[in-house]
């Protein structure tokens, strides 16, 4: 999972206290009489139409609510794309710049949609309509303002803390959890429109795990038209049929595409607007482009968002349009792609490459990936045949990744479906913490275990004994528990991160129509899973590799290597002899006890030491 990306959202934290505030049905009666009383009592359908602000980025939104049940469809455009979402009274669906279309069954994901639906309802009003439940009103007081807060949970939704103005007694804040991070929305702006009293300007600010709100995850919504009953609230809230022009042009449309494994991950040959292009296949990933790439290619992107990956930093990202993107014989028409600067990604797996192909691809064909016989299947959906004697996995989905439930050594959890990992399995950190896993299994001592957007991850690592998927039973897989607070592998929402660790055991194909995966054992099954025995990272760089980290007590600790040291020949092989992937599956893969004779640089002079392999993990 390289890079995810939050463009709009409304997601939040719980606060709650003691308090010292009137009754909340008397707050939630004043609350109404102020923001138009029983004139609420009559409205069915609501429409808000305005500009869209986010990311250097301006565009045109126009959303529907049913004010009686919470149903909502919110159609938008930003800068080179369009899109929308919506709910249809029982789950939340997108639909991507690209035209994929998507309903969002995670439970994560129908709690938002629940939370969202009672918000647009003024569920808050109509106990009668929505059973909620709520804190003891707090007074609160900021900046010399008074304030009245309330959380509250609607049912089968996430909590989301109310903040009143004491004065005025309307809605100006409301602050939810989305994974790691907490969403602040702020209400202004307070005007009259048909007998109703609404906000006019809303602005969305995203704050991560520690504390920090990045200005390019900013989202501002400005009313511009409001109308009321106007709409047929049959047709508006379904999902919509699939758009995306793509098809297979050769015979059968089905295509094979023989790929590269490097580092676990998948390569594959391509072509964006007639030129060639090498991008790596990410079953949770969006078009990526690096800048380079996009500038070769004579794409000029457009904003300044924010994309985030496995890593503590976020990063850059602008959008384009392309004509065409094709892997082998399938063609996706009009592709969005995401501009990213992958920093030091090409040296962290020694190899060039131009960016990523994932969801959009998923989405629109069936796939196969036969890890050993290193091929790609791409098939219409009508012509998909789900392999013969494989373990079906039903999964669903959050955001673009497929989620799939199983269990770790007798606990069940929820993975999500990662071709774009190289790891087996990576616990999430609240997981880890939660379970007491660095105990429990006595984990190694903490180090990078990945790289990816946003920079190093860092974590322990220990064997479990079986991870359970359906009916198979995969034994002695290494489990990597994450210790940071930030990045994709810190929500709470998913447990663990399956990667192509565990998935090139198999011949797998995804079903996304369907949502299901299909895992058929190759001859690796029973290969017993191996942790690097060197204890440091090292990246490509030129014609050495560099350590970017050394684990604490481990054999190159012990060997006298430091962050920075330049390895130049490994047992007289010079570094260029070999690619990265090579060397670092000898660091992982050679016997316990191995002596290698490392000749490094440190401070522009050659040194030389014996670096004996030792197991870290038990």
């Amino acid at each position: 999972m390289w890079a995810r990306f939050l463009v709009l959202g409304c997601i939040v934290a719980c606060w709650s206290g003691h308090a010292d505030a009137e009754d909340i049905h008397t707050l939630l009666s004043r609350f109404k009489q102020a923001s138009g009383g029983t004139r609420w009592d009559e409205v069915r359908m609501l429409e808000l139409a305005g500009t869209l602000r986010a990311g250097g980025l301006s565009g045109k939104f126009v959303v529907v609510y049913d004010a009686q049940t919470g149903r909502y469809v919110n159609e938008y455009s930003l800068g080179p794309v369009t899109a929308a979402q919506g709910f249809d009274g029982q789950v939340e669906w997108s639909r991507d710049p690209g035209g994929e279309v998507a309903a969002l069954d995670a439970p994560d994901a129908v709690r938002r949609a629940r939370t969202q639906s009672w918000l647009d309802a003024r569920g808050y009003w109509y106990p009668d309509r929505f059973d909620t439940t709520y804190s003891q009103p707090v007074a609160r007081a900021e900046h010399g303002k008074p304030y009245v807060a309330v959380v509250a949970t609607p049912r089968g939704g996430d909590p989301v803390t109310l903040w009143f103005a004491a004065d005025s007694f309307l809605l100006v804040r409301t602050v939810q959890r989305s994974g790691a991070d907490t969403v602040t929305t702020l209400f202004d702006d307070y005007r009259e429109a048909d007998g109703l009293r609404l906000p006019f300007r809303m602005v969305a600010d995203v704050t991560d795990a520690a504390g920090r709100t990045d200005p390019r995850r900013r989202t501002e919504t400005y009313v511009e038209r409001v109308t009321t009953d106007t709409r047929d609230a049959e047709i508006d809230f379904k999902i919509p049929e699939m758009t995306a022009a793509a098809h297979i042009e050769d015979a059968g449309a089905v295509t094979r595409i023989p790929f590269d494994l490097i580092n676990n991950h998948i390569y594959v040959e391509g072509r964006i607007d007639g030129k060639p292009v090498r991008l790596l296949v990410d079953t949770g990933g969006v078009n990526v482009l690096t800048p380079a790439a996009a500038q070769r290619l004579g794409l000029s992107a457009e904003g300044q968002l924010a994309a985030s990956g496995v890593g503590d930093e976020r990063v850059d990202v602008a959008l384009v349009n392309a004509s065409e993107v094709r892997v082998g014989g399938a063609l996706l028409s009009k592709p969005v792609f995401y501009i990213i600067d992958l920093g030091v990604l090409d040296s962290v797996e020694g190899i060039s490459f131009d960016g990523l192909v994932g969801y959009e691809m998923f989405r629109r064909f069936s796939v196969q990936i036969d890890y050993a016989s290193r091929m790609l299947t791409l098939a219409q959906p009508d012509k998909f045949a789900p392999p013969e004697g494989a373990t079906v996995i039903p999964f669903e989905l959050s955001e673009r990744m497929p989620i799939v439930g199983g269990s770790v050594d007798g606990i069940k959890v929820r993975l999500s479906i990662d071709t774009g990992s190289r790891s087996a399995l990576t616990m999430h950190s609240p997981f880890v913490r939660d379970r007491n896993l660095v105990a429990r299994y006595r984990a190694s001592e903490e180090g990078v275990i990945g790289w990816g957007v946003g920079g190093a991850v860092r974590g322990r690592a220990a064997r479990l004994s079986v991870l359970q998927l359906g009916d198979l039973r995969i034994a002695g897989v290494i489990g990597e528990f994450f210790t940071g607070d930030k990045g994709s592998f810190a929500t709470p929402d998913i447990d663990d991160n399956l990667g192509g660790g565990v998935l090139r055991r198999f011949t797998v194909a995804f079903d996304y129509a369907a949502k299901r995966m299909y895992l058929t054992p190759n001859a690796h099954f029973d290969e017993p899973d191996t942790f690097d025995r060197s204890g440091m990272w090292v990246n490509r760089s030129n014609d050495v590799l560099e350590v970017m980290d050394v684990a604490p007590g481990s054999a190159a600790q012990l060997a006298g290597l430091r962050t920075g040291d330049h390895i130049v020949a490994i047992d007289a092989a010079p570094v260029p002899s070999q690619p990265l992937s090579e060397w670092r599956r000898q660091l992982r893969e050679r016997p316990v006890g191995t002596q290698l004779s490392i000749r490094f640089e440190r401070d522009g002079k050659a040194r030389d030491v014996v670096l004996t392999l030792a197991d870290r993990v038990r």
